[in-house]
C-alpha cells in the first residue's frame, strides 16, 4: 500500500518502521517484507520518482536546482576553502540519491572492506560483504568470481559512449597509464569505461530494483511526503516514529525494530533530535537525553573533488551549443524507441583510479571524465562546448561533522565536511590535478582541448592550490556519521545496532567507519542487503 502527498491513511503498528526511502530504505523494505508474516512501513519525505529527468538518464544533469526532489543542502563554510559555503544535493524521492546520482557502479577496494574488519567491524572483511554485492547485482556482462546475475539492481555497461570518452581514453593510454576493463573483480587500478545502474537503456535506481516490485504487498506500507521528526522511545527501546504527513502531525509504532536509513546527514540528525547523541549538545538545543552517545554526528568523510575545464571545437561536446541543438530530437527518439542514443549517457562515462606514488598499494585518486563543461555541480551554465574531468581524493584523511543547527525537525543540519583540514589531502589533491593536466595534454586530446576556463596547465604550485581553495567541492559521498565498531566510541555495534539502546538500528552509508575508494551508492546497498540478513535472523 502507497499513500503519497498527504493522503489520509490508518498509520497505526508494523513490526519495522523504516525511516528514508533511497539507497539503503528501498532495499530494506523489499527484503523484510519478503515475509508475509511481518508488517513493514516505509517513510519517504519526499513524493514519487515520477519525473521522467530521474529516469533519462542523460536527464539527472538537467534537472533543476529547485527541484523537490533534492534537498540541496549546504555546508558550514569551509575555512580551507576560502570559507565558502559548499554543496551538498542529496536525493529527496523515492530511490533517494539513487535516483538523482550519476549511476556510477563501483563498490570499492578489497583493501577498503578488510581495513574495516582490521579496525573493528568485525564480519565486513572483503569476503563478507562480497556475497551481498552478487545479490544485490543482475550484472549484464554475466556470472564470474565477482558478478552475479538475477539480483534485483541491474547493472549494465553502457549503451552510448561519446567519441570524446573515448578519446580520453585514448590520452591516457598514450601516457602509459593501466587500463582497466572491470573497476570491481579484484584490482581497482587503471583507466576505462564505468559499468552503470542501468535497465535497458533507463536508471535502474533502488526504487525501480527494489521498491516497484514490492510496493504491492499487503504487508508493505509506503508513506511520501512524511518528514520524520524524531525516534520515539519506551525507556531506552524505540517503540515508533513521530513524522509529518504533509502539514500534519502523525507517528508509526513499531513492534520489533526502527531503522534510520535517512543517510549520512539525516541519520544522525534524527537520532540527535531524538535525545541519542552528545549530551551537551543535546541539552544546548533543549532537548531531553535519553542516551548519551557523543560520536553521533562525528566522524564524517567526504570526497573533495576538483574540476579541470577546457573549452572545445568539437561538435560531440555536451552543452548550450549548436552540435546538442542538431542532435536533440534524433537522440530523442532512439532512447524513445529503443533505449539508445545519447539520452542512455551518464555524462561521466569514463574515468579510472590510479596511485600519485608508485609506492602506493591502492590507488589514492579517482576520475571522471565528462564530455562537456560541468562547472559549480552544473549550476554554472557556460555557452558553447567545452570538456571535463573530475579527480578526487580516495581515502581523505580530513573529518568533518554532522551537528544539530536547531532543534527544530524541518530545519536542516549543520554539515561541516572540514574539507581540507589535513595537509595530506591537499598534497594528493595537487597531484591528481597534475595528471588530469597531462591527460588533456596528450595527442590524442590535444585537437579537442581549447582554453582552459580556469587555472592554466602551466600555472606554477601556488595558483593550482588557490584554484583547488577557489573552485573544489563534494562528489557527492559523505558516509561516516553513525560510525560502527567494536570499540566503546563507536555509534553502532557491527549489527548495526545502536550502542546504548535497544530496538533500534541505522542502516545506511553513515555506518561506514571509514570512506570506500569510490563512488558510494553500490557499497550502501550491500549494507543494506546485509542488514536485512541480519535483521532477519535476529528476529
Amino acid at each position: 500500500m502507497t499513500t503519497e502527498n498527504g493522503a489520509s491513511e490508518p498509520l497505526g503498528e508494523f513490526d519495522y518502521v523504516i525511516v528514508g526511502a533511497g539507497s539503503a530504505g528501498c532495499v530494506l523494505a523489499n527484503r523484510l517484507s519478503e515475509d508475509p508474516s511481518v508488517s513493514v512501513c516505509l517513510l519517504e519525505a519526499g513524493g514519487a520518482d515520477k519525473d521522467p529527468l530521474i529516469h533519462a538518464p542523460m536527464g539527472f544533469a538537467f534537472v533543476p536546482d529547485w527541484s523537490p526532489t533534492n534537498w540541496r543542502f549546504d555546508t558550514l563554510p569551509q575555512k580551507h576553502l576560502d570559507n565558502r559555503v559548499c554543496y551538498q544535493p542529496r536525493g529527496r524521492v523515492l530511490g533517494g540519491s539513487s535516483s538523482i546520482n550519476a549511476m556510477i557502479y563501483i563498490r570499492g577496494s578489497k583493501a577498503d572492506y578488510d581495513g574495516w574488519a582490521a579496525n573493528g567491524a568485525t564480519g565486513w572483511s572483503y569476503d563478507d560483504v562480497l556475497p551481498f554485492f552478487k545479490k544485490a547485482e543482475d550484472n549484464q556482462r554475466g556470472e564470474d568470481a565477482y558478478h552475479a546475475t538475477g539480483g534485483p539492481l541491474t547493472v549494465s555497461d553502457q549503451r552510448y559512449k561519446n567519441p570524446l570518452s573515448q578519446s580520453f581514453l585514448e590520452a591516457a593510454a598514450e601516457l602509459q597509464l593501466p587500463v582497466n576493463g572491470d573497476f570491481n573483480a579484484g584490482n581497482q587500478e587503471g583507466m576505462g569505461y564505468y559499468q552503470v545502474t542501468q535497465r535497458d537503456g533507463r536508471r535502474c535506481s533502488t526504487a525501480v530494483a527494489y521498491l516497484n516490485p514490492a510496493k504491492e504487498r499487503a504487508n508493505l506500507t509506503v508513506i511520501s511526503d512524511a518528514h520524520a521528526e524524531k525516534v520515539m522511545f519506551d525507556g531506552k527501546r524505540a517503540s515508533g516514529v513521530a513524522f509529518r504527513h504533509g502539514k500534519t502531525p502523525a507517528a508509526v509504532a513499531a513492534r520489533r525494530e526502527v531503522v534510520l536509513s535517512a543517510g549520512a546527514f539525516q541519520s544522525p540528525q534524527l537520532l540527535m533530535l531524538s535525545g541519542v547523541g552528545p549530551a551537551t549538545h543535546l541539552r544546548n538545543h533543549g532537548i531531553d537525553i535519553v542516551h548519551e552517545l557523543p560520536a553521533v554526528g562525528q566522524n564524517l568523510q567526504d570526497h573533495l573533488d576538483w574540476t579541470a575545464l577546457y573549452k572545445t571545437s568539437s561538435s560531440e561536446s555536451v552543452g548550450i551549443n549548436l552540435g546538442m541543438v542538431r542532435k536533440f530530437f534524433p537522440a530523442l527518439s532512439a532512447y524513445r524507441k529503443k533505449g539508445e542514443g545519447p539520452f542512455t549517457s551518464v555524462l561521466a562515462e569514463a574515468g579510472g583510479f590510479l596511485k600519485t606514488d608508485p609506492a602506493e598499494t591502492e590507488a589514492d585518486i579517482q576520475f571522471h571524465f565528462v564530455p562537456g563543461l560541468v562547472d559549480d555541480h552544473g549550476r554554472k551554465k557556460h555557452l558553447g562546448s567545452g570538456i571535463s574531468c573530475h579527480v578526487c581524493v580516495l581515502r581523505p584523511k580530513s573529518r568533518g561533522s554532522v551537528t544539530l543547527a536547531s532543534n527544530d525537525p524541518a530545519a536542516p543540519p549543520a554539515i561541516d565536511p572540514n574539507f581540507l583540514d589535513h595537509e595530506d589531502d591537499l598534497a594528493r589533491l595537487k597531484k591528481g590535478a597534475r595528471v588530469v593536466q597531462r591527460i588533456f595534454g596528450a595527442p590524442a586530446l590535444a585537437p579537442f582541448k581549447g582554453e582552459a576556463l580556469y587555472v592554466a596547465d602551466d600555472a606554477d604550485d601556488a595558483a593550482l592550490e588557490a584554484d583547488i581553495r577557489a573552485r573544489s567541492d563534494t562528489i557527492y559521498h559523505p558516509v561516516g556519521t553513525c560510525r560502527m565498531g567494536s570499540d566503546t566510541d563507536a555509534v553502532l555495534d557491527t549489527e548495526l545496532r545502536v550502542n546504548g539502546v535497544t530496538g533500534l538500528r541505522v542502516v545506511d552509508a553513515s555506518i561506514m567507519p571509514f570512506l570506500v575508494s569510490g563512488n558510494t551508492n553500490a557499497p550502501t546497498i550491500m549494507i543494506a542487503e546485509k542488514a536485512a540478513t541480519m535483521i532477519k535472523a535476529a528476529n
